[in-house]
């Protein structure tokens, strides 16, 4: 396996970012060009692998590990996978890098201002966690480490979605 043939790339942000939008519209493009895609997006698998954990920063960190694992093995059976996760620690993402391969773990920050997130609040968590009703909130009561050197950066309060899914995917013909 060569960099660029299984990647996964890992979408990190806030909740309300955007992260889930890219993915979905990335994984559509990707499977128009041909490749086999995969979409792991947080809310979905904690509604399923994932459902015994919660938001304490051990039960992230085990969110990730499984998430990574599952990828990795997704990648060694030949998909592309697009990951989709607030991941708020940088040792986490860390470990997922680890876990997946460096050479194959794509890290972009969607980084998406608070103010932006909160306006868009789209499951109404942001209003839940400013009136107490959320512990261990990302971004209200508990912490977001930005990536430090992210492969790509998008602001999807000012770049539109098919302009996210463009980059990514000039980021990922690079690779190959």
């Amino acid at each position: 396996m060569t960099a660029g043939q299984y990647d996964t790339v890992w979408l990190t942000g806030l909740s309300g970012a955007g992260k889930s939008s890219i993915a979905d519209a990335l994984a559509h493009r990707l499977k128009a060009q041909g490749r086999a895609v995969a979409v792991l997006d947080g809310d979905q698998l904690r509604h399923g692998l994932n459902r015994d954990l919660g938001f304490t920063p051990e039960d992230r960190h085990e969110n990730i590990r499984r998430v990574a694992e599952v990828a990795r093995l997704m990648n060694g059976a030949g998909l592309t996978v697009i990951a989709a996760f607030i991941s708020p620690y940088r040792a986490d993402r860390a470990m997922a890098s680890a876990i997946i391969g460096a050479a194959h773990f794509i890290e972009v920050h969607v980084s998406t201002p608070l103010a932006v997130c909160e306006a868009r609040d789209p499951k109404g968590l942001y209003e839940k966690a400013r009136a107490g009703q959320l512990t261990q909130f990302t971004g209200i009561s508990a912490p977001y480490e930005a990536p430090l050197a992210a492969a790509l950066t998008l602001d999807t309060g000012t770049v539109a979605l098919d302009e996210s899914v463009a980059r990514i995917c000039r980021l990922l013909q690079l690779r190959q």
